[in-house]
C-alpha cells in the first residue's frame, strides 16, 4: 500500500514538472525575437506587481487616521494649547496630520494665508502618494503594444519564409512565425491587464486619502473661523 501512495505522488511530481516545463517552452521557445519580447514583457510584469504593493502598502499607511484626531486639535487649539496640537500632529505622522500641522504653524496669519499654506502642503502630499503611478500607467498601456510588435515580427517572419520558398515553406519554421505573433499578444495582454487593473485600484485608494486630506483641511479652517 505504502509503494503504490509512494508510485502515485512521484507521478503527481512528475506531471507538475512536466507541466512547468511546457508552460516554460510556450512561452520562451517561440524564437529569438519572440523570447526577447516574452523577457521584456516579465521585467514589465514584475516592475508591475513591485509598484502596485510598494503603493498599496504605502497609501493604506496613509489613510490610517485617529479617529479621535481632528476633535482632540479642536480642543488644543480651542483653549490656546498650540504646542499641544503640534506635539499630537507629530505623533500622528500621516498626511492628514502633516496638512493641519502646516496649518497650526500659521495660526495668527491670515486666513487666506493659511489656506495657501495648507493646499501647497496638500500637492507635496498628493505627490508623495501618487509616486511610481505613472509609471504603472505606462506598463498598462506599453505592454500590449510590445506585444503586438511580437505580433507583428512574428507575421513578417512567416510570411517571409513563405516568400522564400516559393510557397513551399517548411511548417515548422511558418508555424514558429506565428507562434511568435500568438504568445506574445498573449504575455502583452496579460501584463497589460494586470498593471492596468493595479493602477486603477491605486487611483482609488489614493482619491479616498485625498479627500480625507481636504475634508479634513476644510474642518481646521472652519474651527479657525469660529467665533471666539
Amino acid at each position: 500500500m505504502l509503494t503504490y501512495l509512494i508510485q502515485d505522488v512521484a507521478e503527481v511530481a512528475d506531471e507538475t514538472t512536466e507541466e512547468k516545463l511546457v508552460l516554460f517552452d510556450l512561452l520562451f521557445r517561440s524564437g529569438t525575437g519572440g523570447a526577447i519580447i516574452i523577457s521584456i514583457l516579465c521585467v514589465l510584469l514584475f516592475a508591475a506587481i513591485y509598484i502596485y504593493f510598494e503603493r498599496l502598502f504605502a497609501v493604506r499607511a496613509a489613510s490610517k487616521t485617529d479617529k479621535n484626531f481632528m476633535a482632540q486639535i479642536r480642543d488644543a487649539v480651542t483653549t490656546g494649547n498650540i504646542e499641544s496640537a503640534k506635539v499630537r500632529c507629530a505623533q500622528e505622522n500621516s498626511p492628514v496630520a502633516r496638512l493641519t500641522a502646516k496649518g497650526i504653524s500659521r495660526i495668527g496669519s491670515p486666513l487666506e494665508d493659511i489656506n495657501t499654506a495648507i493646499e501647497n502642503a496638500g500637492r507635496l502630499e498628493v505627490y508623495k502618494l501618487e509616486k511610481n503611478v505613472a509609471i504603472l500607467a505606462t506598463i498598462a498601456g506599453a505592454a500590449p503594444m510590445i506585444g503586438f510588435l511580437g505580433t507583428v515580427i512574428g507575421m513578417v517572419l512567416a510570411f517571409h519564409e513563405l516568400a522564400t520558398s516559393s510557397g513551399q515553406a517548411e511548417m515548422g519554421l511558418l508555424a514558429e512565425g506565428i507562434y511568435t505573433a500568438m504568445t506574445t499578444t498573449v504575455c502583452g495582454l496579460v501584463v497589460g491587464i494586470i498593471a492596468y487593473m493595479g493602477y486603477n485600484h491605486l487611483v482609488v485608494k489614493t482619491d479616498k486619502v485625498v479627500h480625507q486630506m481636504e475634508t479634513t483641511a476644510v474642518d481646521f479652517l472652519d474651527l479657525l473661523n469660529e467665533p471666539t
